[in-house]
């Protein structure tokens, strides 16, 4: 994996980069992610000066990689290198993941890699990439698209699930769980789920979540519902509702259905086959309900996610 990094891009999206897809992790035996940085000329000057960055590999390094992270910046008017654009051209005739974190989905469509795709910006951007590309299909309030090999996310913390995403979708929910433990940020945001947008919010006040959370956590196999976790946080639905939004940026069923199938996973990752069983343990129900479910939110059938990811049986003696 390499990513780039032009002048003035965001400081922000390359920290996320480099924490989820580059630092080491012991408790997973090492990196997850072979990750290069690599600028024009080994260097670049970053977002508004606050620093340069130097010592990186040179813009050759994206010649090699299997998945290109593209430079962002807030500057959208600004137009590219046609050094990183003519890289990122050859990184895609020759079959090579490509990301665009916030603003990267401007990047990869001035590459012309997106004419036709689906593709996800910082909302704030949004009028200006549809007047710019119109021939790109642009989702304007999610958190971020998987269109294949072109992956696109919206501003900012957008960052960190779309690469969380990554991680699920390379490794599996067990190592995708650890390093959002890691990170102390939520292991599944759906990618559909509409970004935080500039809007008055009404005036609550700001109580922590965590002990509701790590309870129900504890008791995602039994009938939760937002009713009886209102009774128990002792506030009202509409509330919990907004606690939620506000510090979870999800509805307390979407929260409970992402961590139901965080659960799912974890149980075909080590084995499981049978479906019913998995289904009753996380909680979702009926074979028929994960099924479903799982197509919808992760992209494959629960016997697909389980012969992609589950651990090979031990050799018999």
């Amino acid at each position: 994996m390499v990513a780039i990094v032009d002048e003035l891009s965001n400081p922000f999206e390359l920290g996320c980069v480099t924490e989820v897809f580059g630092i080491d992790r012991p408790e997973l035996g090492g990196r997850v992610y072979d990750l290069v940085l690599c600028a024009p000329g080994g260097s670049a000057p970053m977002r508004q000066g606050f620093f340069t960055l130097g010592g990186v590999a040179g813009l050759a390094a994206a010649d090699g990689a299997d998945t290109l992270i593209v430079p962002n910046r807030v500057d959208v008017d600004l137009p590219r290198r046609p050094g990183v654009l003519a890289a990122i051209r050859r990184a895609h005739r020759r079959g090579a993941r490509l990301i665009g974190l916030c603003t990267g989905a401007f990047t990869l469509a001035e590459a012309g890699v997106l004419d036709g795709r689906r593709a996800a910006t910082h909302w704030q951007f949004a009028g200006e990439f549809r007047r710019r590309f119109p021939e790109v299909d642009l989702q304007p309030d999610v958190l971020f698209v998987d269109d294949g090999d072109v992956l696109t996310s919206a501003g900012s913390a957008a960052a960190l699930d779309l690469g969380l995403h990554l991680v699920r979708r390379d490794h599996g929910a067990e190592v995708a769980t650890a390093v959002a433990r890691r990170l102390v940020f939520p292991a599944i945001r759906d990618g559909g789920q509409r970004q935080f947008v500039e809007r008055p919010l009404p005036h609550v006040r700001d109580e922590s979540l965590a002990p509701l959370l790590a309870w129900a956590q504890e008791h995602l196999a039994e009938p939760l519902t937002v009713a009886g976790l209102s009774a128990r946080a002792n506030v009202s639905p509409a509330t919990l509702h907004r606690r939620f939004r506000a510090q979870l940026g999800a509805t307390p069923l979407g929260w409970l259905t992402a961590e139901r199938l965080a659960v799912a996973c974890r149980l075909l990752e080590r084995g499981e086959r049978r479906m019913e069983v998995v289904a009753r343990a996380s909680g979702l129900g009926t074979g028929a309900n994960l099924r479903q479910l799982m197509r919808r939110e992760i992209g494959l059938s629960p016997s697909e996610y389980r012969r992609r990811f589950s651990a090979p049986a031990p050799a018999s003696p």
